[in-house]
């Protein structure tokens, strides 16, 4: 089973690379961030005429999360618990029924700059509704993937040049270790489990010839259970995607699960 998750960065504005992307990767579930539309809007017919089934927890101009999946999706989840009063579109979840089911939830975490104000505040608040979240999951037993944009840089192996991201609240203290706590509940980091290189990024900006000259960040994870991580067989950062022309600055990243 191939599943990949991508920031899409505005999934109407990339519908034609998110096309030509399903086609060229035949990825068997796919999570989507940063659609930046309502659950209406979602571009479904063309998606679907590639033979994916569709969950979508949208949200006008901002956020948006979708799944994509080859195989009927059960026991949806719109939203982290304890959220009563969050309206931003950020995690949706579902078991996707393969011949051997898997979880898998779709994330974007909040960016939280600048840091020192209630964005930040916010970020570490929901990263810890996230840990709390996670915990469970694990007690089902089940094989889980926690796929997304975390908007968090683990190390300083995971940015071209650390001292450029001090001031971030994606490198802060208190992020990684927000990050780790849920790594370190048991969850597998997919990418870092099959041995890959350093310094392989999921994240460029726009400006000044940051693709160009590799001058990236890698916040793109997918997170496994131990039911999950027992399958898998390779991860890769697909980052030709990030080269066609009118990208996402993230591009996307796939992991290969045995059936």
């Amino acid at each position: 089973m191939r599943i990949a998750t991508w920031n899409v960065n505005s999934v109407n504005a990339r519908l034609e690379l998110l096309l030509r992307w399903l086609e060229e990767s035949q990825p068997d579930v796919v999570c989507l961030q940063e659609l930046k539309c309502v659950d209406e809007k979602f571009p479904s017919e063309p998606v679907e005429a590639l033979g994916y089934n569709i969950l979508v927890h949208g949200q006008k101009s901002y956020n948006g999360v979708a799944l994509l999946s080859k195989y009927p999706m059960e026991e949806v989840r719109r939203g982290l618990p304890d959220g009563d009063e969050d309206t931003h579109s950020r995690y949706l979840e579902a078991i996707v029924e393969a011949p051997s089911p898997i979880r898998i939830a779709s994330i974007y975490l909040p960016n939280g700059n600048p840091i020192g104000t209630e964005k930040f505040n916010y970020k570490l608040a929901w990263m810890e509704r996230l840990r709390a979240h996670a915990a469970g999951l694990l007690a089902l037993e089940e094989a889980v993937v926690l796929a997304g944009d975390f908007n968090v840089i683990p190390t300083p192996l995971d940015c071209d040049k650390p001292s450029n991201w001090v001031d971030d609240a994606l490198f802060q203290p208190e992020s990684r270790a927000a990050h780790r706590a849920i790594v370190n509940l048991g969850y597998t980091d997919a990418h870092l489990a099959v041995g890959a290189e350093p310094h392989a990024y999921t994240y460029w900006d726009y400006f000044r010839d940051a693709f160009e000259n590799d001058r990236g960040i890698r916040i793109d994870h997918l997170l496994l259970s131990p039911q999950a991580a027992d399958r898998l067989e390779a991860s890769e950062v697909q980052r030709h995607v990030r080269g066609w022309e009118r990208p996402s600055d993230h591009t996307p990243v796939m992991a290969t699960l045995a059936d």
